[in-house]
């Protein structure tokens, strides 16, 4: 899933105006983090942590990952956590009989940052191209 098939997929059937999805402040965001987040991708991959990292983006306490770029410390709207597939398999998000079929959807990490967006509603994963 891209960024802008959540950004699209916020429905309104109550008859008035939509809010502001919060994921336009996350799009902004990401573009601002996208060198941090590459280059901590590139060393969980080169250290052999994981080859598959995973950044939870929240704006909320979530206890996934540990913490890399606070919003409160950066004035941003967005925290991240890094990750990595082994975690969410071992804290059961990604159940272990799916963990293939999500590597085969895994996008190139020195291209895309995958994406784990915590939002009230829920969470999705999502997979955003690093800024060029």
């Amino acid at each position: 899933m891209e960024l802008r098939d959540l950004l699209g997929a916020q429905a309104d059937d109550d008859g008035q105006p939509k809010k502001e999805s919060p994921l336009k402040s996350l799009q902004a965001d990401l573009d601002f983090y996208s060198e941090s987040i590459k280059e901590i991708a590139v060393e969980i991959m080169a250290e052999g942590l994981s080859a598959y990292p995973i950044f939870i983006a929240h704006q909320h306490e979530v206890s996934l990952g540990e913490l890399i770029l606070n919003k409160d410390e950066l004035g941003t709207n967005w925290s991240i956590q890094a990750s990595t597939l082994e975690e969410l398999v071992e804290r059961g998000i990604i159940k272990e009989d799916r963990q293939a079929h999500f590597v085969k959807k895994y996008k190139k990490p020195e291209d895309f940052m995958c994406l784990f967006v915590v939002v009230p509603e829920g969470a999705n994963f999502v997979f955003y191209p690093y800024k060029a």
